[in-house]
């Protein structure tokens, strides 16, 4: 059976990242690597991220890379929307890895984000699914169901989804809100372990429900 290894929010842990690609077996051919969104924002080489993850992209056949609420913030930020939420979430390390700075307007904003960087952000997914599983960067909203999902829920919610039993028709796999050990429950796995906080990266290995960190 193909495998699926999902990894949490890596907000510019460049290393982190790099320690735990090491660690996981993954069939470069056949099994699926998900990335479950905030590649970016916090720390200190979110560019450098963002290019390791494309070049993971070409070389893992089956590689998925979801939207997390960092990306979007940004997307909106280099059209000169919403700037203060953004900077005040961290994104002023992303712009310095830029080269943005908070005096550029939208086409010079835009003028300095690598085109394979545009096009990968703009590329992102709001979820996906398996026959078995949804990864969703923050969750879902209970009783809606998942192709009426609203983009804030995707990206943003937090406990109302985390402290519900509710039957997803499947087991959600989830980022965004960090926690001290990854979540395993009958309806979620949650695989945000704060990196950026000093906490550990994650990556769970499904079917088996297998956690690699580092």
């Amino acid at each position: 059976m193909n495998k699926i290894y999902a990894i949490g929010d890596i907000h510019g842990c460049l290393e982190k990242l790099k320690d735990l690609m090491s660690r996981i077996d993954i069939d470069r051919q056949n099994d699926t690597l998900i990335f479950i969104g905030d590649y970016i924002d916090r720390g200190k080489y979110s560019r450098e991220v963002v290019d390791y993850v494309i070049r993971l992209q070409g070389e893992y056949k089956n590689t998925v890379c979801l939207l997390g609420n960092h990306e979007y913030m940004l997307v909106r930020y280099l059209e000169c929307v919403d700037e203060d939420i953004y900077l005040g979430n961290g994104g002023i390390n992303t712009l310095q890895s830029y080269g943005i700075f908070l005096s550029d307007g939208a086409e010079e904003r835009k003028r300095k984000l690598p085109g394979k960087h545009r096009q990968f952000f703009e590329s992102l997914l709001s979820y996906y699914e398996t026959e078995d599983y949804i990864f969703a960067h923050a969750g879902l909203k209970p009783g809606v169901t998942l192709t009426k999902q609203k983009i804030d829920d995707l990206l943003w919610i937090r406990y109302e989804f985390i402290q519900s039993e509710n039957d997803f028709g499947k087991i959600v796999v989830f980022g965004h809100t960090p926690l001290t050990k990854p979540l395993i429950d009958k309806n979620k796995i949650g695989i945000d372990t704060g990196a950026v906080y000093g906490g550990v990266l994650t990556c769970v290995e499904l079917p088996e429900v297998k956690i690699y960190q580092a």
